[in-house]
């Protein structure tokens, strides 16, 4: 039987947290992130804790979140365990890093990236466990070469773990963040696992290491880029449309917001993830050969 870390799990990724807010604050040059930290008694429903932050009215950043959580049940929700009958009577514990990071300019793309580690346990059985996670792109005005160094980075912290491995994890993504009543994707993609168990455990904890640490060096240098790109009314009553289809993927269809809020958990952590502002507008149509129109362009699976 393998033997399984929680406890290393548990310090890398708040760790990775605590890197990943320093980053951020450090190209916003404004806002901080403020903590809510977080706890709730294990004879609850779901119980565990974890670490809430959240930036707001920053220079780059209009709000985002870093949300570290660590909550274990007694058991699955029915949800979960129609898809997985495995886990049915086992006692669990889930873990995790997950960000969402609206900026300012609509010219800076909104990015989302996850890492996190499932096990569910049983007396006298091996453990369940897993890895999870990924990160993706949703930019409202596209720059091919922002595209381009975002699946490099992506292509690149794979190699390691095999020549499939990014070939396999950028399909998965651009198949998950899909909103099929739109039939479009929310982005450009990047990276998605989930029910990582086929290697080793050590191989499957330093991949979502890598994963984790490859976030920012693929967004930073985008950030840098755009953030100081003027723009106008156009263009932000335009971003605040297209974040409208990043909360209807995040109510409908993701699958780590439906669990959280099926399975107990924190609310205002789980929606941490909306946008401070969106609209929705009735059969808009952006203007045939105008910046905003070619965004549907980059809105299908392609080899970057």
């Amino acid at each position: 039987m393998p033997t399984i870390n929680k406890e290393a799990v548990k310090q890398f990724l708040l760790s990775l947290q605590d890197s990943i807010c320093q980053q951020l604050e450090a190209v916003d040059g404004g806002a901080t992130f403020e903590e809510d930290a977080w706890h709730r008694e294990p004879g609850e429903k779901l119980g565990g804790g974890g670490r809430t932050r959240v930036m707001r009215n920053g220079h780059v950043f209009e709000q985002g979140g870093v949300n570290f959580s660590h909550v274990a049940g007694q058991q699955m929700p029915a949800s979960a365990t129609a898809h997985r009958p495995e886990l049915a009577g086992r006692r669990f514990e889930a873990m995790g890093v997950s960000l969402v990071m609206h900026p300012n300019n609509p010219y800076v793309p909104t990015s989302h990236a996850n890492v996190r580690f499932f096990i569910a346990e049983k007396e006298g059985e091996a453990p369940i466990w897993w890895f999870g996670g990924g990160f993706d792109l949703t930019p409202f005005y596209p720059f091919e070469q922002d595209c381009h160094e975002w699946h490099r980075v992506a292509k690149a912290l794979c190699a390691p773990f095999g020549d499939e491995v990014y070939a396999e994890h950028k399909a998965w993504c651009d198949r998950y963040f899909y909103l099929p009543h739109r039939e479009e994707t929310r982005g450009i993609g990047g990276l998605f696992f989930d029910d990582l168990n086929q290697w080793s455990f050590e191989q499957c904890f330093d991949y979502i290491k890598a994963v984790g640490e490859g976030y920012t060096q693929a967004y930073l240098p985008i950030v840098e880029r755009r953030k100081v790109t003027p723009y106008g009314e156009r263009e932000r009553e335009f971003q605040l449309y297209r974040r409208g289809r990043y909360v209807e993927f995040n109510l409908v269809f993701d699958r780590g917001t439906l669990f959280g809020l099926q399975s107990g958990g924190r609310t205002e952590s789980i929606l941490m993830s909306m946008p401070p502002l969106a609209r929705w507008e009735y059969r808009y149509q952006p203007q045939a050969g105008s910046a905003e129109a070619e965004l549907q362009q980059f809105l299908v699976p392609r080899e970057w």
